[in-house]
């Protein structure tokens, strides 16, 4: 009989990562936890030099792309995504450095508080990327943009190739190794003395972190229902089922029917929903924004490290592109993220590998919120540009209004004397039907 091969997840791993790191530290010789110390160093150098080549290989195309597909509506549900990710970045910031002093210890992981116990790696191994984030951010914009303005299609399918490589390379290599830099790290800290201080502290930051993502949820669609003039906590209801999914598989692009099937009964047209969600659920990364913003002031505020707000303006405009470029997977948006906390943030290795642990200890909750704003972005998309039917009432909003009208009404209209001016005609076709025609 053979049994069944078990494949776990990323999540048992970093769980049994964190585990087994504060079990063995306590007792391993510091001869093994230097070892571990070399592979956190080298892991670490890898990390730095990959991400800036994700940057270039995926936002480049992103960009290149925009100059395709539905026009001024695709650059406005981009747009939306953008702002939604950066004041989800704001609000998360601006709650947790109020409410974290009340909570936290200031400085009790800096190097001053662990001078007593530190290991040394044995050897280090200097990767220098190829370029920094700022470098990398700037020129994909400028190729993606010329790929548009220059038809450089060949340029375009180059970066898009060179995207599925840097892919490849993150998926194979970097996320199936984030378990063993856990646990290194880890191990390390248990070794140190201070593991009751981490797990406290991450069971403190998660639980803050849902808090805020289902606070911003909210904020959201009242939002989304003020505009579209209908009942936020309706449209809240409705989403649920693409929240509890999102929690559980932890990956917006994988949840997409489920998102589309929830939008469809707060009123949304089809061919809206099916336009809006696939795009959002690339680019609206709110939710795992807000829990890596979280995460990373509370590791600055426990290793001493003050974060002025205008320096975490400049790292939240740059974290909402690159979250763009993130592939769809556990710990996504971390991973094209980890670059600015190092060069914007002045984040050190230790610092970073802490705050993975974090991040990584309960990720659901971040998609969960991506997907849910998604809805409510569906929501403002269909009322602005989308066809509704509501109570027997078809309402057009298009540029080929008059052509319909003149052709199989009968009816006609000098779209330039109407041009600037909105007018409602209602035509009884039956009696038992109305359409109400919006001219714009």
């Amino acid at each position: 009989m053979q049994l069944k091969k078990i494949k776990l997840g990323l999540f048992p791993k970093v769980v049994i990562a964190i585990a087994l790191g504060a079990i063995l530290g306590l007792f391993l010789p510091d001869v093994f936890i230097r070892i571990f110390k070399t592979f956190n160093v080298l892991f670490a150098q890898l990390l730095k030099f990959s991400v800036p080549l994700l940057v270039l290989g995926l936002v480049t195309p992103a960009v290149a792309n925009l100059g395709k597909g539905a026009g001024k509506m695709l650059i406005f549900v981009i747009a939306v995504s953008y702002i939604s990710t950066v004041g989800g970045a704001l609000f998360s910031y601006t709650c947790a450095t109020e409410f974290f002093p009340h909570i936290l210890s200031v400085g009790e992981l800096s190097p001053e508080a662990l001078s007593e116990k530190s290991f040394a790696p044995f050897f280090e191994l200097k990767i220098p990327p190829v370029c920094d984030m700022m470098t990398a951010i700037v020129l994909s914009f400028v190729i993606g943009l010329g790929c548009i303005f220059l038809k450089a299609e060949s340029v375009k399918g180059w970066f898009e190739e060179f995207g599925e490589i840097v892919k490849w390379f993150i998926e194979s290599a970097i996320i199936p190794l984030l378990p063993v830099y856990i646990f290194t790290m880890i191990c390390e800290m248990s070794a140190k003395g201070v593991i009751d201080i981490v797990l406290g502290t991450g069971a403190k930051v998660i639980g803050t972190g849902v808090v805020l993502s289902i606070l911003y949820l909210i904020v959201q669609y009242l939002i989304a229902g003020l505009i579209a003039r209908k009942n936020p906590f309706r449209l809240i209801y409705n989403i649920l089922p693409a929240y509890l999914t999102g929690f559980s598989i932890c990956s917006s692009a994988a949840v997409i029917p489920v998102t589309t099937k929830c939008t469809l009964k707060s009123g949304v047209s089809e061919d809206m929903a099916n336009f809006v969600i696939p795009i959002c659920s690339n680019t609206h990364m709110c939710g795992s924004t807000i829990k890596l913003v979280t995460t990373s002031v509370a590791v600055a505020y426990m290793f001493g490290v003050d974060i002025p707000l205008a320096l975490f303006v400049n790292f939240a405009l740059m974290q909402a592109i690159a979250a763009v470029s993130s592939p769809g997977v556990m710990g996504g948006v971390l991973m094209a993220s980890v670059g600015l906390l190092g060069t914007i943030l002045g984040f050190s290795a230790e610092m970073t590998a802490l705050l993975m642990a974090i991040y990584l200890a309960l990720d659901g909750y971040g998609p969960a919120c991506n997907v849910s704003g998604d809805g409510a972005i569906a929501v403002v998309m269909d009322k602005l540009f989308g066809k509704k039917t509501e109570n027997g009432e078809l309402s057009f909003r298009a540029s080929g209004l008059k052509p319909m009208l003149e052709t199989e009404y009968g009816v006609e209209i000098d779209a330039d004397k109407y041009k600037k001016l909105q007018i409602k005609l209602k035509i009884s076709l039956h009696p038992y039907l109305k359409f109400t025609l919006i001219v714009l």
